[in-house]
């Protein structure tokens, strides 16, 4: 039976907004991987602690955020907040014994652009190689 990762991705609505276009028909045509939800946000500094653990305990192998480029995000300081969370729960991740591999955080040019697609690859190969989130398989065996 070969592992199949779920997969969250959290991005700025500018930096994905053409990747979403045509009910993300474009983004298969790309080879974009299916196992990521790609969750579109107005800018991914809004996006919370909580918020990416959540994912997390919802069933998540692995989280990624997508954000503008430092130098230029649309929110001035999103990027910036995004990447410090992101930090934080990668050190989090760490006193759990988690990989923090499992969350990581892109900053990417704005559209549709071949690095949106290599990120989500990217991230597909790793999670792949981590296995299943120890969160999850920990909610199963409660569960069974």
């Amino acid at each position: 039976m070969s592992f199949e990762p779920k997969i969250t991705l959290f991005s700025c609505h500018y930096t994905s907004q053409q990747s979403c276009a045509d009910k993300g028909k474009e983004l298969q045509q790309l080879n974009f991987p299916a196992t990521i939800n790609l969750i579109r946000v107005p800018c991914t500094g809004n996006v919370q602690l909580t918020t990416m653990l959540q994912a997390f305990e919802e069933g998540a192998d692995g989280v990624y955020v997508v954000g503008c480029p430092l130098d230029s995000c649309h929110n001035v300081k999103g990027s910036i907040r995004a990447a410090k969370r992101v930090k934080a729960v990668k050190k989090a991740l760490a006193e759990l014994d988690v990989e923090q591999g499992r969350i990581e955080m892109f900053h990417l040019p704005r559209g549709l652009h071949p690095e949106f697609v290599a990120a989500g690859v990217t991230m597909d190969k790793k999670i792949r190689s981590l296995g299943p989130s120890p969160f999850y398989s920990e909610n199963q065996g409660e569960q069974g």
